[in-house]
């Protein structure tokens, strides 16, 4: 049997067959446990039927309070995580949501027939305790215990305590233990709270953005290239769609006079999953009226660089080994010229299809024959110059070929007023000064139906309700999509997007 399709408890009794305890053995204690929790429940003393415990003080607080001069009361409640006994008294471990903190448990003080029911609690079970500050002869800041009661009896082992819990894909599976057993972790997601938590704040205060909510079951996966997740609606009788964007509708918004939304929430692409990708993940979207794709360029390198200001008080991070200043103003750099840089070829010096056919040739591209120059240089840049974006830099200039929804640029309307941006090779947003044109919009919509009908699953459909608010008048208007998952990864120094998801998607069990 492989590790990820064991509990956390079986990978316990292999990582502890060094004390020589098997996984047969590990199954005894288990009917250990239920056992003493049965001879509980007999007494009268089911821990399952406590509501509540007055919880006051936390182990970081009360080890921060701690006085030489006075032994302060204290309240609070934890999962045991280690026990030492020494006959009439015993040291414990508790964690709580700051960290741990120990408890000198003694039977004269708790009483004789309540110390023989405490000798009888398992690691993993969660207490709650009253009991007087204190520090050790060997100089720990710990509480003696006047009161200890079972609140949670557990009935499952966790991992041995030297060996933790290491394996990545059960980690991934049971994150409730993976939380217990790894405080970095923990620490991890309290980073990205903090992380969504300034983000907001700099839109809301700094900025004057409004927070809104769209759809997310939508008849239309709009406002991306993807493919979407389908379901069906069984009293209405049709088939609706998991949203890939919220674009369209914020859009929708913004035409009917919120000068400047933003939503931050969960996306949903049919795609494939990588260390970059995840089917479920967070995105947020922001539109200003009155903007264009120099303003939302500003909020990007704004939002990014407070991401890492908010995780490690820098806005130089180190990822995986690697050093990025993410303090604006960052790098610009035009697709075309991108590939002239990287790839060699000179698409000022080509101007027509044909020729650029010929390019796309040489270099293998896919259905060569019917290519656009557009999408020559879109491909070529994605399969040669990516690579080389360490960033933080924004690639401009995308062929209108790849852009159906943004803004043409004046000066050359073969490619488009948007931009993506690069940190450590990938891309972690994108934005543009907004399509608001209902005729061209239109169109570019037509085309691209044209080629879903054609089996291109993500391209974008026709959406005749959007080119309606079109024609009522959006505001010139610049749109920006961040990828907050990613963000998070890179400003945390996170290997995998699973490791900044609590629950990440994975594949069934068999």
């Amino acid at each position: 049997m492989s590790d990820e399709n064991r509990t956390a408890a079986e990978v316990a009794a292999g990582e502890q067959e060094q004390e020589e305890i098997s996984a047969e053995q590990l199954n005894e204690l288990r009917l250990v446990r239920r056992e003493k929790l049965k001879k509980l429940q007999d007494a009268g003393r089911n821990p399952f039927l406590q509501e509540t415990w007055n919880v006051t003080d936390y182990s970081a607080d009360i080890k921060e309070a701690f006085s030489e001069d006075e032994e302060k009361q204290v309240s609070a409640a934890g999962r045991i995580m280690a026990f030492r006994h020494m006959g009439k008294a015993s040291f414990v471990d508790i964690q709580d949501k700051q960290g741990r903190i120990q408890l000198y448990v003694r039977q004269d003080v708790i009483t004789p027939e309540e110390y023989e029911i405490f000798l009888t609690y398992d690691i993993g079970d969660i207490v709650g305790v009253e009991g007087s500050v204190f520090r050790t002869r060997h100089g720990e800041i710990s509480v003696r215990v006047s009161r200890i009661v079972l609140l949670t009896k557990s009935i499952q082992i966790l991992p041995n305590k030297r060996q933790g819990l290491k394996d990545t894909e059960l980690r991934y599976r049971q994150r409730y233990v993976d939380l217990i057993m790894n405080p970095e972790v923990r620490d991890l997601f309290v980073k990205r709270a903090a992380i969504i938590k300034e983000i907001k704040r700099y839109l809301e205060e700094d900025e004057d953005f409004l927070e809104v909510d769209t759809p997310i079951l939508t008849i239309i996966a709009g406002g991306a290239n993807a493919r979407p997740f389908v379901t069906h609606h069984n009293t209405l009788d049709i088939d609706m769609n998991l949203r890939i964007s919220n674009e369209l509708f914020l859009k929708r918004l913004t035409v009917g006079g919120f000068d400047r939304v933003y939503e931050m929430g969960k996306m949903f692409r049919n795609e494939g999953m990588d260390r970059n990708h995840n089917p479920e993940f967070t995105s947020m979207e922001l539109y200003q009226a009155y903007g264009n794709m120099e303003t939302v360029m500003r909020l990007t390198e704004n939002v990014v660089s407070r991401a890492a200001q908010a995780a490690n008080g820098s806005m130089v991070i180190e990822y995986q080994g690697k050093t990025f200043d993410l303090t604006p103003p960052w790098e610009r750099l035009s697709m075309q010229d991108a590939v002239k840089k990287w790839v060699g070829v000179d698409f000022d010096k080509i101007q027509t299809d044909e020729e650029a056919r010929e390019i796309a040739k040489k270099y293998h591209l896919e259905d060569w024959q019917d290519i656009t120059r557009g999408l020559v240089i879109a491909e070529l840049f994605e399969e040669y110059c990516e690579e080389y974006l360490e960033g933080p830099i924004f690639i401009t200039g995308h062929p209108v070929e790849i852009s159906p929804l943004a803004k043409r640029d004046p000066e050359d309307p073969r490619i488009t007023r948007r931009f993506e941006a690069y940190v450590n090779t990938w891309e972690v947003a994108n934005g543009f000064s907004e399509l608001n044109d209902p005729i061209d919009q239109y169109q570019r919509f037509k085309e691209q139906q044209e080629q879903l009908e054609s089996g291109d699953e993500e391209a974008h459909p026709m959406d005749e309700d959007f080119v309606n608010a079109l024609e009522v008048g959006l505001p010139p208007t610049g749109g920006l999509g961040i990828g907050i998952d990613r963000v998070i990864m890179l400003v945390t120094d996170a290997p995998s997007i699973r490791d900044v998801i609590l629950f990440p998607t994975m594949k069934p069990l068999e």
